[in-house]
């Protein structure tokens, strides 16, 4: 399955000390919103994901973590741990594939991402059906 882009959604958080960060639940849910987002949108070529309402979701992230005292090295330290990568794309996926997207099926991921749009969560509204 194809990554996520949780990597480049890490990119944007300031520096925060991994194990401490990984415990903020505001901040992990964000970026698994993400990057549910971002691989329906990679996957389903009925739907665009909605850069500029991405880009202001992950650098509001951002601002929460710094707002909980995190430095921007200890953000850091946080987008450059794999581990902690490798484990948000993994509840990404899992959450992805409980919603009824299968891995290789554009239908499945286009029927998830129109039903989120349908509904206005989250991450409805980070994508634009075309």
């Amino acid at each position: 399955m194809r990554s996520l882009g949780l990597i480049g959604a890490l990119a944007y958080l300031p520096a925060v000390a991994s194990a401490d960060l990984a415990d903020e639940r505001g901040i992990t849910e964000g970026l698994i919103t993400v990057g549910i987002a971002y691989e329906i949108a990679e996957v389903c070529p009925d739907i665009d994901g909605r850069r500029f309402r991405g880009l202001r979701y992950l650098l509001a992230l951002r601002s929460a973590a710094e707002d909980m005292g995190y430095s921007a090295a200890e953000i850091d330290a946080f987008v450059d741990d794999d581990a902690e990568k490798d484990r948000l794309e993994a509840i990404a996926r899992r959450r992805l594939q409980a919603k009824g997207a299968r891995p290789g099926d554009p239908g499945s991921h286009c029927r998830v991402g129109m039903a989120e749009v349908a509904s206005g969560s989250q991450i409805g509204r980070l994508l634009r059906p075309r």
